[in-house]
Protein backbone atom coordinates (compact mmCIF):
# COMPACT_ATOMS: atom_id res chain seq x y z
CA UNK A 1 0.00 0.00 0.00
CA UNK A 2 2.67 2.60 0.79
CA UNK A 3 4.69 1.93 -2.84
CA UNK A 4 1.54 2.22 -4.69
CA UNK A 5 0.50 5.33 -2.39
CA UNK A 6 3.96 6.50 -3.09
CA UNK A 7 3.52 6.01 -6.68
CA UNK A 8 0.55 8.21 -7.18
CA UNK A 9 2.04 10.85 -4.56
CA UNK A 10 4.92 11.01 -6.96
CA UNK A 11 2.94 11.57 -9.99
CA UNK A 12 0.43 13.89 -8.69
CA UNK A 13 3.24 16.45 -7.23
CA UNK A 14 4.85 15.92 -10.70
CA UNK A 15 1.50 17.20 -12.42
CA UNK A 16 1.07 20.11 -10.42
CA UNK A 17 4.70 21.51 -9.26
CA UNK A 18 6.83 19.67 -11.50
CA UNK A 19 10.61 19.71 -10.35
CA UNK A 20 11.60 20.74 -6.83
CA UNK A 21 14.14 23.88 -6.61
CA UNK A 22 18.07 23.10 -7.96
CA UNK A 23 19.26 23.44 -4.38
CA UNK A 24 17.01 20.46 -3.53
CA UNK A 25 16.85 18.13 -6.07
CA UNK A 26 19.25 15.10 -6.18
CA UNK A 27 19.81 14.66 -9.92
CA UNK A 28 21.19 17.87 -10.06
CA UNK A 29 24.12 16.81 -7.21
CA UNK A 30 24.46 13.12 -9.47
CA UNK A 31 25.34 15.50 -12.18
CA UNK A 32 27.95 17.81 -10.11
CA UNK A 33 29.60 14.58 -8.79
CA UNK A 34 29.65 12.64 -12.06
CA UNK A 35 31.14 16.03 -13.88
CA UNK A 36 33.49 16.58 -11.12
CA UNK A 37 35.22 13.01 -11.55
CA UNK A 38 34.78 12.72 -15.24
CA UNK A 39 36.88 15.31 -15.49
CA UNK A 40 39.68 13.74 -13.55
CA UNK A 41 38.52 10.30 -15.48
CA UNK A 42 38.49 11.06 -18.86
CA UNK A 43 41.72 11.38 -20.72
CA UNK A 44 42.54 15.26 -22.89
CA UNK A 45 43.88 13.26 -25.70
CA UNK A 46 42.35 10.58 -27.66
CA UNK A 47 43.83 6.79 -27.11
CA UNK A 48 42.13 3.96 -28.58
CA UNK A 49 43.39 1.98 -25.96
CA UNK A 50 42.52 3.72 -22.95
CA UNK A 51 41.42 0.26 -20.79
CA UNK A 52 42.77 1.78 -17.59
CA UNK A 53 40.04 4.90 -18.42
CA UNK A 54 37.62 2.04 -18.81
CA UNK A 55 38.46 0.13 -15.53
CA UNK A 56 38.47 3.30 -13.53
CA UNK A 57 34.84 5.07 -15.04
CA UNK A 58 33.89 1.79 -14.01
CA UNK A 59 34.68 1.95 -10.54
CA UNK A 60 33.59 5.27 -10.48
CA UNK A 61 30.42 4.11 -11.39
CA UNK A 62 29.97 1.60 -9.18
CA UNK A 63 31.29 3.69 -6.00
CA UNK A 64 28.22 6.63 -7.09
CA UNK A 65 25.78 3.66 -8.15
CA UNK A 66 26.35 2.49 -4.46
CA UNK A 67 26.24 5.33 -3.11
CA UNK A 68 23.19 6.16 -4.29
CA UNK A 69 21.49 3.16 -3.20
CA UNK A 70 22.80 3.34 0.11
CA UNK A 71 21.33 7.13 1.11
CA UNK A 72 17.77 5.72 -0.06
CA UNK A 73 17.81 2.35 1.40
CA UNK A 74 19.02 4.18 4.67
CA UNK A 75 15.69 7.01 4.07
CA UNK A 76 13.48 4.35 3.71
CA UNK A 77 14.90 2.53 6.81
CA UNK A 78 13.93 5.48 9.01
CA UNK A 79 10.51 5.24 7.93
CA UNK A 80 10.06 1.61 8.77
CA UNK A 81 8.40 2.66 12.32
CA UNK A 82 6.53 4.98 10.40
CA UNK A 83 2.54 4.47 9.25
CA UNK A 84 1.90 3.08 5.71
CA UNK A 85 0.44 6.01 4.60
CA UNK A 86 2.93 8.47 6.21
CA UNK A 87 5.91 6.01 4.73
CA UNK A 88 4.34 6.21 1.25
CA UNK A 89 3.47 9.74 1.52
CA UNK A 90 7.73 10.13 2.03
CA UNK A 91 8.45 8.13 -0.48
CA UNK A 92 6.57 9.76 -3.20
CA UNK A 93 7.93 12.74 -2.55
CA UNK A 94 11.39 11.51 -2.26
CA UNK A 95 10.50 9.28 -5.82
CA UNK A 96 8.60 12.44 -7.61
CA UNK A 97 13.24 14.22 -8.32
CA UNK A 98 13.33 10.53 -9.79
CA UNK A 99 11.42 10.73 -12.54
CA UNK A 100 10.08 13.81 -15.09
CA UNK A 101 6.76 13.99 -16.96
CA UNK A 102 5.69 17.89 -16.61
CA UNK A 103 8.92 19.24 -17.20
CA UNK A 104 9.18 16.87 -20.70
CA UNK A 105 5.98 17.82 -21.75
CA UNK A 106 6.79 21.61 -21.71
CA UNK A 107 10.58 21.34 -23.06
CA UNK A 108 8.41 19.32 -26.31
CA UNK A 109 5.61 22.25 -26.19
CA UNK A 110 8.43 24.90 -26.38
CA UNK A 111 9.65 23.67 -29.02
CA UNK A 112 6.67 23.75 -31.22
CA UNK A 113 6.07 27.37 -29.61
CA UNK A 114 9.26 28.31 -31.36
CA UNK A 115 9.28 26.72 -34.48
CA UNK A 116 6.00 28.53 -34.74
CA UNK A 117 7.57 31.72 -34.10
CA UNK A 118 10.69 31.00 -36.87
CA UNK A 119 12.25 28.27 -38.11
CA UNK A 120 15.41 29.40 -36.67
CA UNK A 121 14.06 29.67 -33.02
CA UNK A 122 12.66 26.12 -33.53
CA UNK A 123 16.30 25.01 -34.19
CA UNK A 124 18.12 27.01 -31.03
CA UNK A 125 15.27 25.45 -28.40
CA UNK A 126 15.76 22.01 -29.76
CA UNK A 127 19.14 22.04 -29.40
CA UNK A 128 18.21 22.52 -25.46
CA UNK A 129 17.17 19.00 -25.96
CA UNK A 130 19.18 17.13 -28.28
CA UNK A 131 22.99 16.71 -28.66
CA UNK A 132 22.71 16.23 -32.37
CA UNK A 133 23.57 19.55 -34.63
CA UNK A 134 20.28 21.31 -35.19
CA UNK A 135 21.64 24.09 -37.39
CA UNK A 136 20.66 22.75 -41.04
CA UNK A 137 17.20 20.93 -39.58
CA UNK A 138 14.24 21.98 -41.25
CA UNK A 139 10.47 22.25 -40.02
CA UNK A 140 9.73 18.19 -40.06
CA UNK A 141 13.11 17.21 -39.17
CA UNK A 142 12.93 19.55 -36.10
CA UNK A 143 9.61 18.12 -35.36
CA UNK A 144 10.82 14.57 -36.00
CA UNK A 145 13.42 15.18 -33.25
CA UNK A 146 11.20 16.70 -30.53
CA UNK A 147 8.62 13.48 -30.93
CA UNK A 148 11.85 11.55 -30.55
CA UNK A 149 12.91 13.34 -27.67
CA UNK A 150 9.80 12.62 -26.13
CA UNK A 151 9.33 8.68 -26.87
CA UNK A 152 12.27 7.99 -25.74
CA UNK A 153 12.24 9.90 -22.46
CA UNK A 154 8.71 8.66 -21.72
CA UNK A 155 10.46 5.56 -21.14
CA UNK A 156 14.10 6.91 -19.81
CA UNK A 157 12.47 9.84 -17.18
CA UNK A 158 9.14 8.52 -16.30
CA UNK A 159 8.96 4.41 -16.99
CA UNK A 160 11.85 3.39 -16.25
CA UNK A 161 12.27 4.99 -12.91
CA UNK A 162 8.43 3.34 -11.95
CA UNK A 163 9.29 -0.01 -12.87
CA UNK A 164 13.02 0.05 -11.01
CA UNK A 165 10.69 1.27 -8.14
CA UNK A 166 8.47 -1.31 -8.12
CA UNK A 167 11.87 -3.92 -9.07
CA UNK A 168 14.04 -2.38 -5.57
CA UNK A 169 11.81 0.31 -3.82
CA UNK A 170 13.53 3.91 -3.69
CA UNK A 171 16.91 2.34 -3.86
CA UNK A 172 15.85 0.96 -7.53
CA UNK A 173 14.88 4.43 -8.48
CA UNK A 174 18.05 6.30 -7.32
CA UNK A 175 20.26 3.80 -8.70
CA UNK A 176 18.72 3.38 -12.46
CA UNK A 177 18.44 7.44 -12.18
CA UNK A 178 22.47 7.60 -11.65
CA UNK A 179 22.75 5.26 -14.33
CA UNK A 180 20.84 7.57 -16.67
CA UNK A 181 22.18 10.55 -15.67
CA UNK A 182 26.00 8.92 -16.18
CA UNK A 183 25.00 7.71 -19.78
CA UNK A 184 24.12 11.45 -20.49
CA UNK A 185 27.08 12.77 -19.40
CA UNK A 186 29.68 10.08 -19.66
CA UNK A 187 28.00 7.25 -22.39
CA UNK A 188 28.37 9.18 -25.84
CA UNK A 189 31.69 7.98 -27.63
CA UNK A 190 34.43 10.73 -28.94
CA UNK A 191 34.62 14.37 -27.69
CA UNK A 192 32.62 16.19 -25.55
CA UNK A 193 32.91 19.53 -23.66
CA UNK A 194 34.83 23.04 -24.95
CA UNK A 195 38.04 24.59 -23.97
CA UNK A 196 39.86 23.67 -20.70
CA UNK A 197 36.57 21.05 -20.00
CA UNK A 198 37.48 18.81 -23.48
CA UNK A 199 37.95 15.27 -22.48
CA UNK A 200 37.78 12.00 -24.66
CA UNK A 201 35.06 9.58 -23.61
CA UNK A 202 35.43 6.30 -25.77
CA UNK A 203 37.01 4.00 -23.59
CA UNK A 204 35.72 6.27 -20.35
CA UNK A 205 32.64 6.20 -20.78
CA UNK A 206 31.66 2.56 -22.19
CA UNK A 207 30.67 1.34 -18.96
CA UNK A 208 27.84 3.77 -18.08
CA UNK A 209 26.71 3.31 -21.58
CA UNK A 210 26.33 -0.70 -20.88
CA UNK A 211 25.09 -0.29 -17.61
CA UNK A 212 22.01 2.28 -18.96
CA UNK A 213 21.57 0.11 -21.55
CA UNK A 214 21.06 -3.11 -18.99
CA UNK A 215 18.61 -1.03 -16.52
CA UNK A 216 16.56 0.17 -19.78
CA UNK A 217 16.43 -3.29 -21.64
CA UNK A 218 12.70 -3.66 -19.94
CA UNK A 219 11.44 -0.20 -19.67
CA UNK A 220 11.70 0.78 -23.00
CA UNK A 221 10.23 -2.29 -23.92
CA UNK A 222 7.23 -2.08 -21.70
CA UNK A 223 6.86 1.85 -23.13
CA UNK A 224 6.21 0.37 -26.67
CA UNK A 225 4.20 -1.97 -25.77
CA UNK A 226 2.02 0.98 -23.36
CA UNK A 227 1.75 2.69 -26.88
CA UNK A 228 0.65 0.26 -28.68
CA UNK A 229 -2.31 -0.86 -26.67
CA UNK A 230 -3.46 2.84 -26.15
CA UNK A 231 -3.50 3.22 -29.63
CA UNK A 232 -5.22 0.69 -30.57
CA UNK A 233 -2.60 -1.71 -31.42
CA UNK A 234 0.60 -1.66 -34.49
CA UNK A 235 2.48 -4.30 -36.44
CA UNK A 236 5.21 -5.66 -34.09
CA UNK A 237 7.44 -7.35 -36.62
CA UNK A 238 6.99 -3.56 -38.18
CA UNK A 239 8.24 -2.04 -34.82
CA UNK A 240 10.94 -4.74 -34.17
CA UNK A 241 12.37 -4.01 -37.98
CA UNK A 242 12.58 -0.22 -36.12
CA UNK A 243 13.98 -0.97 -33.17
CA UNK A 244 17.22 -3.21 -34.88
CA UNK A 245 18.09 0.09 -36.84
CA UNK A 246 18.83 2.35 -33.94
CA UNK A 247 22.23 2.22 -32.33
CA UNK A 248 21.12 1.93 -28.90
CA UNK A 249 19.21 -1.63 -28.15
CA UNK A 250 16.29 -0.10 -26.45
CA UNK A 251 15.92 3.79 -28.45
CA UNK A 252 14.41 2.48 -31.15
CA UNK A 253 11.58 0.88 -29.20
CA UNK A 254 9.45 4.02 -27.94
CA UNK A 255 10.71 5.84 -30.64
CA UNK A 256 9.29 3.26 -33.31
CA UNK A 257 6.04 2.98 -31.65
CA UNK A 258 5.09 6.72 -31.89
CA UNK A 259 6.27 6.87 -35.16
CA UNK A 260 4.08 4.40 -36.37
CA UNK A 261 1.14 5.14 -34.05
CA UNK A 262 1.14 8.43 -35.19
CA UNK A 263 1.93 7.30 -38.82
CA UNK A 264 4.92 9.75 -39.47
CA UNK A 265 8.42 8.91 -40.65
CA UNK A 266 11.45 9.63 -37.78
CA UNK A 267 14.59 10.20 -38.52
CA UNK A 268 18.39 11.19 -37.31
CA UNK A 269 20.09 12.13 -40.66
CA UNK A 270 22.70 9.97 -41.71
CA UNK A 271 22.13 7.25 -39.18
CA UNK A 272 18.62 6.14 -38.82
CA UNK A 273 14.88 6.37 -40.27
CA UNK A 274 11.77 5.20 -38.27
CA UNK A 275 8.47 3.90 -40.28
CA UNK A 276 10.07 5.19 -43.46
CA UNK A 277 6.55 4.99 -45.03
CA UNK A 278 5.61 7.64 -42.97
CA UNK A 279 4.73 11.30 -43.74
CA UNK A 280 6.43 14.29 -42.55
CA UNK A 281 5.21 15.15 -38.95
CA UNK A 282 3.20 17.93 -38.10
CA UNK A 283 2.47 20.55 -35.46
CA UNK A 284 -0.63 18.32 -34.91
CA UNK A 285 1.50 15.27 -35.22
CA UNK A 286 3.51 16.97 -31.64
CA UNK A 287 -0.03 17.64 -30.40
CA UNK A 288 -1.03 13.91 -30.75
CA UNK A 289 2.02 12.46 -29.07
CA UNK A 290 2.27 14.56 -26.00
CA UNK A 291 -1.41 13.33 -25.47
CA UNK A 292 -0.44 9.62 -26.22
CA UNK A 293 2.49 10.18 -23.59
CA UNK A 294 -0.36 11.85 -21.41
CA UNK A 295 -2.32 8.42 -21.67
CA UNK A 296 0.55 6.37 -21.33
CA UNK A 297 1.34 8.48 -17.55
CA UNK A 298 -1.83 8.26 -15.86
CA UNK A 299 -2.29 4.58 -17.09
CA UNK A 300 0.61 4.09 -14.46
CA UNK A 301 -1.11 6.40 -11.90
CA UNK A 302 -4.39 4.59 -13.10
CA UNK A 303 -3.07 1.06 -12.23
CA UNK A 304 -1.72 1.91 -8.88
CA UNK A 305 -5.16 3.15 -7.86
CA UNK A 306 -6.38 -0.07 -8.57
CA UNK A 307 -4.09 -1.85 -7.01
CA UNK A 308 -4.20 0.50 -3.82
CA UNK A 309 -7.93 0.03 -3.86
CA UNK A 310 -8.05 -3.68 -4.28
CA UNK A 311 -5.94 -4.07 -1.69
CA UNK A 312 -7.91 -2.01 0.53
CA UNK A 313 -11.11 -4.00 -0.51
CA UNK A 314 -8.97 -7.07 0.56
CA UNK A 315 -7.90 -6.03 3.92
CA UNK A 316 -11.12 -4.50 4.55
CA UNK A 317 -12.89 -7.79 4.09
CA UNK A 318 -9.93 -9.91 6.21
CA UNK A 319 -10.62 -7.33 9.00
CA UNK A 320 -14.67 -7.77 9.17
CA UNK A 321 -14.11 -11.62 8.64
Amino acid sequence: MAALLAVLVALLVDWLWGEPPLRLHPVVYMGKLLGLLGQAIAPRQADERAYGRFVLAALAWCLLAGGAWLVYAALMYLLQAAPWWLTGLVAGLLLKPLLSWRMLRSEVLAVEAALGESLQAGRARLSWLVSRDTAQLDAATVRESAIETLAENLSDSVLAPLFWFAVAGLPGAALYRLANTADAMWGYPGWRGQGAQRRHWQWAGKWAARADDVLNWLPARITAAWLAVLAGGLSWSGLRRDAAVTPSPNGGWPMGAMARVLGVHLSKPGVYQLNPQGRPPQAQDVQRALALAGRVVWAQALCALLLALGLAAKIAIALMA
